[in-house]
């Protein structure tokens, strides 16, 4: 009986734990895809919005180590971006929420300026707090040009 009884608690416990913690997981995963979906519409405006003021991002575009970028600082990178392959975006593969962080994994593509079609497999690692995204650490090969 005893067994059973810590068997219940248990349960109640985890129960109880989950379920105080999924509202702020479907939160941070929301607000994660609905960053994506506003740089599929290259919105960049949008998109840094969905970022604290002082994000700090890990990206080897970046160089080795994490920085500190300003929403506008986003914006302007996104913009040259957007000047150098019009028409990248970034399909979805696989989200995990846990906590404050989601991790997503995607497929980003787009032309190069001589025609040539790329596709880079991307993860990346959101950290959220108060519902915005403090840290965005992404891996990906910056070597090999995915063909």
């Amino acid at each position: 009986m005893k067994k059973l009884l810590a068997c219940i608690a248990l349960l109640f416990l985890g129960t109880t734990f989950y379920a105080r913690n999924e509202p702020r997981e479907m939160k941070n995963e929301a607000i994660v895809r609905a960053m994506f979906e506003a740089f599929n519409q290259h919105e960049w405006q949008k998109m840094a919005s969905f970022y604290d003021e002082q994000a700090r991002f890990l990206d080897p575009s970046y160089g080795p180590g994490y920085i500190g970028r300003s929403r506008q600082q986003t914006v302007e990178h996104y913009r040259e971006l957007e000047k150098m392959f019009p028409d990248i975006k970034d399909e979805l593969t696989d989200v995990i929420a846990s906590g404050n962080k989601v991790v997503v994994q995607f497929l980003s593509t787009g032309t190069a300026p001589d025609g040539t079609q790329w596709h880079l497999p991307i993860c990346t690692v959101f950290t959220l707090k108060d519902g915005e995204i403090v840290v965005d650490a992404t891996y990906y090969d910056n070597a090999t040009p995915g063909n």
